[in-house]
């Protein structure tokens, strides 16, 4: 996952600022997770995956708060994309991160990938490839806490918390309270020196 784009605030700069705070990140996710139910119609046999790192808290808690709607858990796991990026020839090794799949798969079950931030979409297209090799789901959406825009693959997140419109020289930080003791976005970056790492781009 991307390093850049979940550095800690000491190391974004005095210019970064804050976009979400915790009570922002609450209500998006909180109308993530109505969205999902209304476009489900309810919580049968949906499965939540969080994609490593922050993707998979993001998952818990709109899981947590469907939870408290419809009065029963909902299947949530994790999918390692590391294997399946298209960049791993042009990088150092990369650590593997968990992926924890329900014990009866993932066939027929109606998907719902969820990460921090939607930017390049390659990200999203391993993870697809992930899923080839697990089984064959019903229907497969993408839910991401922000989207930053500049796509490069024809790829569009179903449940979006926040469209957040940045240059290509900015970068997007989400600090989650499981990894950063807090919840915010925060956005820095204003010159050519602080452009996106290739890190950051191939998400």
């Amino acid at each position: 996952m991307c390093a850049q784009a979940n550095a800690p605030a000491a190391h974004l700069g005095s210019t970064a600022r804050t976009v979400m705070d915790a009570r922002d990140v609450s209500r998006a996710l909180t109308r993530i997770a109505h969205e999902i139910l209304e476009r489900n119609k309810g919580a049968s046999n949906l499965l939540l995956l969080g994609i490593p790192s922050r993707g998979v808290p993001l998952a818990q808690r709109i899981a947590a708060k469907i939870a408290s709607v419809e009065g029963h858990d909902v299947e949530v796991g994790s999918l390692d994309v590391t294997m399946y990026r298209d960049d791993l020839r042009m990088k150092p090794a990369r650590a593997l991160m968990r992926t924890d799949i329900p014990s009866d798969g993932i066939d027929g079950k109606v998907v719902v990938l969820v990460d921090d931030v939607l930017f390049s979409g390659r990200t999203i297209r391993a993870a697809l490839d992930a899923m080839n090799d697990l089984g064959r789901p019903q229907a497969v959406r993408l839910a991401v806490l922000v989207d930053r825009g500049h796509r490069e693959l024809p790829i569009r997140a179903d449940f979006v918390g926040k469209n957040l419109p940045t240059s290509l020289v900015e970068k997007v930080s989400v600090h989650l309270a499981e990894f950063d003791d807090e919840d915010a976005v925060l956005i820095s970056g204003t010159s050519a020196d602080d452009a996106p790492s290739r890190e950051e781009e191939s998400r």
